[in-house]
């Protein structure tokens, strides 16, 4: 328990905040070195971890859960994964700012395998108000150590209650186990509550007046122990000292306290009575000897009677006054020491120095918890209250039972050695809550935004390397289509020339036949002019060019230009107009046989022409 005012248990302040962002943090945070899945789709089979985190909690391992997904070789989604780290951050964060004892810390950090289970299945509502109620009611057991006491004892049974509550909220697949057992304790939290305080105010009120008792009993030993160490003086007045006086230093300190007027005059007695009994110191000044023994009886019969309301015994008075008498006679007196070895009255003189103890920093650190030792050796202990009246510091433990006193400057040394140190003020879960979610939040965002980033960048990327790729097919097109247009040039300028070399091979072919042909007309000219009478033709017939015939020039019509041949026997008379004649010995039909070997050479002349050309 806590002797600290209790924070509000409204983990709603906690929940709203985080509650938005961790689904998205869920979904879209990516950690470094995390076991995240290298290629998963939507339609792949979520594995079921809940039997691993329910064997990881029933064996109560004290292991990170992302740890454990990376030892089982297992694909998890990004979900069960973001989960896993959330879960450990959270119960990292808190428990090391909790201020809880180590021993206790270990076993509710267990609970991160319930947690990434129920964040992967319910995100925000894991931080249902039942347990944020609860883990902000641990802060009740800062004070708890391990000390085998029964408050220790039993939260110790009400953690192995935990275990139980947990396993079955991982059997029945629902967080209603476990949640009923947070309300149980935190309405067990509130009782205790009310108990403590009831306790707390009973044990200030008995040590206060038990330090005051104790500090009227010390310092009145101190004083009188004080006053006759290494006195000698007679056995009445060091007997009247130790038992009676004593009980009137004592009774006036507890009363009125050390700055009241009984306490003074009560003091200043001892010293007159030291003074009277100790010849060594009286005897100096036998006058005021004189004048104090008169008095001494009145001053003591006066203070006596304010301290306990009753008068001074008289037979305790009248050994005294028998004293006094023979001390201011000069009598001689039996003295003996006044404190001797192995005597039964008992003082510490560092109750003399009671008045300056404690400075006014010691305002600060009551209320507060105070650890000694380290890890699950280290006890915890409560600076209560610091009791005035004998400058003790009260430690309580978290239960509000006292633990024990310690005097002021017995603590002091201890904090200046560092043997005791303060216990760091706590952190409410709902605060770590709410800080994490909101470092990962804006963590997510950021990886968020550099993803969309990068993929801008990687679309720009994509986009220009297309686009290059489009310019450079476009111009590979553009140069194939430059490069066809030139060949289609080239080979039309190629068919072109190759047309003009034809048709200029033609027109000279052409012009070369009518050359020639006009060579023949004119030789075949000059021979049908060459023909005599009686001079003889041959002729191929039109059906076979085999089949010839031979005709002779009868007649020779030179006004109609006309020649009339006839055969051998000077029948079957045929005409030939002299210009058809021609043509028809330029085309060979006709041969004039009586010149026929000079036309047969010039034939052959013009025909060896004609091929050449043609080639």
């Amino acid at each position: 328990m806590s002797q600290t005012p209790r924070k509000s248990r409204s983990g709603d302040t906690s929940a709203k905040g985080p509650g938005q962002h961790i689904g998205a943090i869920l979904s879209g945070i990516r950690v470094p070195e995390m076991p995240y899945p290298a290629s998963r789709s939507d339609t792949d089979p979520t594995p079921d971890w809940r039997p691993l985190l329910f064997s990881c909690w029933t064996e109560q391992r004290d292991e990170r859960v992302t740890d454990v997904l990376r030892s089982v070789d297992v694909e998890w989604t990004v979900r069960q994964v973001n989960s896993a780290y959330l879960a450990d951050r959270i119960m990292d964060v808190y428990l090391k700012t909790s201020g809880l004892h180590a021993a206790l810390v270990s076993r509710v950090a267990r609970l991160r395998f319930w947690l990434a289970w129920q964040l992967e299945d319910r995100r925000a509502e894991a931080f249902s108000p039942a347990v944020l109620a609860w883990l902000d009611a641990l802060m009740e057991w800062r004070g708890w150590s391990d000390n085998g006491g029964r408050s220790s004892r039993a939260l110790l049974d009400q953690l192995e209650n935990l275990v139980i509550a947990v396993s079955g909220s991982f059997d029945s697949g629902q967080a209603a186990p476990f949640e009923a057992y947070c309300e149980d304790w935190v309405a067990d939290a509130g009782k205790r509550e009310d108990q403590v305080s009831r306790l707390r105010d009973r044990l200030l009120e008995t040590e206060q007046g038990a330090a005051r008792q104790r500090l009227a009993d010390q310092l009145a030993r101190a004083l009188i122990g004080r006053a006759l160490t290494g006195r000698e003086l007679p056995a009445a007045i060091a007997g009247f000292l130790k038992e009676d006086w004593y009980r009137v230093l004592k009774q006036s300190i507890w009363a009125e306290g050390v700055d009241s007027e009984l306490y003074r005059h009560a003091n200043k007695l001892l010293e007159w009575l030291v003074w009277i009994g100790d010849p060594a110191l009286s005897d100096r000044d036998r006058n005021r000897l004189y004048h104090v023994g008169e008095q001494m009886g009145d001053r003591m019969a006066d203070v006596w009677g304010r301290a306990f309301e009753q008068p001074l015994p008289e037979a305790r008075l009248q050994s005294l006054q028998a004293e006094f008498v023979a001390r201011i006679r000069g009598d001689a007196i039996t003295l003996a020491p006044a404190l001797p070895p192995g005597d039964r009255f008992v003082w510490d003189a560092r109750w003399l120095d009671l008045a300056d103890a404690a400075p006014p920093s010691v305002v600060d650190q009551q209320q507060h918890w105070f650890v000694e030792g380290e890890g699950k050796t280290e006890q915890r202990r409560y600076f209560f209250a610091l009791l005035d009246a004998t400058q003790e510091v009260l430690w309580t433990n978290g239960a509000g039972v006292k633990l024990g006193l310690e005097p002021w400057a017995a603590v002091q040394s201890k904090q200046h050695a560092g043997e005791l140190r303060p216990l760091p003020d706590p952190t409410p879960f709902g605060k770590v809550l709410s800080d994490t979610v909101d470092i990962l939040a804006r963590v997510c965002q950021k990886q968020v935004l550099e993803r969309e980033r990068a993929a801008d960048e990687a679309r720009q990327r994509a986009e220009a390397l297309r686009q290059e790729r489009a310019a450079a097919e476009q111009r590979k097109r553009e140069a194939e289509a430059e490069k066809a247009a030139e060949l289609a040039r080239q080979q039309a300028e190629q068919e072109r020339q190759q047309a003009e070399q034809e048709r200029q091979r033609v027109e000279d072919e052409q012009a070369e036949q009518a050359r020639l042909q006009a060579e023949r007309q004119a030789i075949a000219q000059k021979q049908v002019e060459g023909i005599p009478l009686g001079g003889w033709v041959q002729c191929k017939s039109a059906q076979d060019d085999s089949q010839t015939c031979r005709l002779k020039l009868a007649v020779r019509i030179t006004a109609s230009r006309k020649l009339v041949f006839v055969d051998r026997l000077g029948l079957n008379r045929t005409e030939f107009r002299e210009e058809d004649l021609v043509s028809e010995v330029a085309a060979g039909r006709i041969r004039v046989l009586g010149s026929a070997a000079e036309f047969d050479d010039t034939l052959s002349r013009v025909v060896g022409r004609i091929r050449v050309g043609r080639q």
